[in-house]
C-alpha cells in the first residue's frame, strides 16, 4: 500500500484546512469582531427602524429611507449633545489633566488623607488608618498612571471603533435577509437549507432577546447612575448617568471608563467622589452577579448560573471580548443542539413509522387470510 494513502491524505488536507482557517480567522480577529458588533448594533436599533417604516409620514414601508431617518436622527442628537458639553468638558479635562500630578504625589506620599480629614471632619484615628492604607499599597499606587494610561489608549481604540461599527450597520439594517439567504445558498446543499432556515430564525429571535436585555441593562445602569449622581450632588449629572448606561455594552472598559470618568469629574469639582466610589463598586457586583444573569436568562431562556458560568470561562479564555460573546455563544449552541435533537427525533419517528407500515402482518392474521 502506497504511503499515503488516499484517506490518510484527505484526513490530512482537511486538518491542514482547519488549522489555516483558524489561523486567517486569528489574524483578522479584530475586523471579525467589528462585523460582529455590527451586527449587534444593527440589532440594537432595528426596532426603531421597523417602527418608522410602519409610522413615516413621507416613506411608508420602505426600509431604505427608515434607516436613513434613523441615521439623521442619531447625528443630530449627537451633534446636539456635543454642541451643549463639549466645552464645559474640554475645561474640566484640562483641569483634570493639571490636577492628575498632584493627587497622584497625594496618593504616593499620603498627604491626601490630610486633605480628606480636613474636607469630611475625619478623626485622627481614620487619618492613620487611611495612611497606612495608602503605605501598604503604595507601589500599586505608582503603577496606576500607567494603568490609566492604558485604559485611555484602549478607549481611543473604541471610540475608532464606535465610528466604524454604525457605518456597517447600515448593510446589515439594509440588506441583512438577502446577506442571510446567499449565504446560506452558497455554503449549504439544497437538501439542508430548510433546516438551516429554521436555525437561523431561531438564531434571529436569540438574538433579538440578546439585545433587548442588553438594552435592559443599560437603562438600569443609567437610573442607577442618575439617583447616585444626583444624590451626591454631582455635576453633569444625567450627561454621565447616560454615559455609563451607553457604555455598559462594553464588558470591563466601559464600567472601569465610566468609574474613572465619574470620579475626574468628583475630585476636580471637589465632590463626594469617595463615595461615590464605593456605590459605583457594589453596583458593579450587583449588576453582574444578580441582575445580568436574571435577565439574560429569563431573554435567551438560559439558567442564571449557566450565565455565570459562561461569562466567567469567557473571561478566562478570551478576556474582555470573551466576557462579551460568551453568553449569546452559550444560547447560540443551546438553540443549535436543541433544534439537532429535535431533527434526530423527528427523523427517528420518521423512520419507525415506515417501518410499522412496511412490516409483514402478525401470524394470525396471516393465517386468517
Amino acid at each position: 500500500m502506497a504511503f499515503p494513502d488516499r484517506r490518510t491524505a484527505t484526513i490530512l488536507l482537511t486538518t491542514l484546512l482547519i488549522a489555516g482557517l483558524c489561523l486567517a480567522v486569528y489574524c483578522a480577529r479584530r475586523i471579525i469582531l467589528i462585523f460582529i458588533f455590527a451586527i449587534f448594533f444593527a440589532y440594537l436599533i432595528d426596532p426603531v427602524v421597523k417602527f418608522l417604516q410602519r409610522h413615516s409620514l413621507f416613506f411608508k414601508s420602505l426600509r431604505g429611507p427608515a434607516v436613513v431617518e434613523v441615521y439623521l436622527a442619531f447625528v443630530i442628537l449627537v451633534a446636539f449633545v456635543g454642541y451643549s458639553v463639549a466645552p464645559r468638558l474640554a475645561k474640566n479635562t484640562v483641569k483634570l489633566m493639571d490636577e492628575a500630578p498632584a493627587l497622584m504625589d497625594g496618593l504616593s506620599n499620603g498627604n491626601i488623607a490630610s486633605e480628606l480629614r480636613g474636607k469630611y471632619g475625619w478623626t485622627e484615628e481614620q487619618e492613620l488608618r487611611f495612611r497606612f492604607f495608602l503605605a501598604r499599597h503604595k507601589e500599586q499606587i505608582q503603577h496606576l498612571a500607567p494603568t490609566i494610561d492604558r485604559y485611555l489608549s484602549n478607549g481611543l481604540l473604541l471610540l475608532s471603533w464606535s465610528i466604524l461599527i454604525p457605518i456597517l450597520a447600515i448593510f446589515f439594517l439594509r440588506d441583512g435577509g438577502r446577506i442571510t439567504e446567499v449565504s446560506i445558498q452558497l455554503f449549504f446543499p439544497a437538501n439542508r437549507r430548510v433546516q438551516v432556515r429554521a436555525v437561523v430564525s431561531e438564531l434571529h429571535h436569540m438574538l433579538t432577546g440578546y439585545i433587548r436585555a442588553q438594552a435592559l441593562l443599560c437603562g438600569f445602569s443609567f437610573l442607577f447612575y442618575a439617583g447616585a449622581l444626583l444624590l451626591l450632588r454631582f455635576p453633569y449629572a444625567f450627561l454621565l448617568a447616560f454615559l455609563g448606561g451607553l457604555l455598559e455594552f462594553v464588558p470591563v472598559v466601559g464600567w472601569t471608563s465610566t468609574l474613572a470618568a465619574i470620579v475626574g469629574v468628583g475630585i476636580v469639582n471637589h465632590s463626594h467622589w469617595i463615595w461615590m466610589a464605593a456605590l459605583l463598586l457594589v453596583w458593579r457586583m450587583v449588576q453582574d452577579y444578580a441582575v445580568m444573569p436574571l435577565i439574560l436568562g429569563h431573554e435567551l431562556k438560559i439558567h442564571p448560573l449557566a450565565a455565570i458560568f459562561a461569562v466567567l470561562v469567557g473571561a478566562e479564555l478570551g478576556g474582555i471580548v470573551g466576557i462579551y460573546l460568551a453568553v449569546p455563544v452559550a444560547a447560540a449552541l443551546r438553540v443549535i443542539l436543541r433544534m439537532r435533537q429535535e431533527e434526530r427525533a423527528e427523523q427517528s419517528h420518521h423512520c419507525s413509522t415506515e417501518i410499522s407500515l412496511t412490516a409483514p402482518p402478525p401470524i394470525a392474521d396471516a393465517i386468517a387470510n
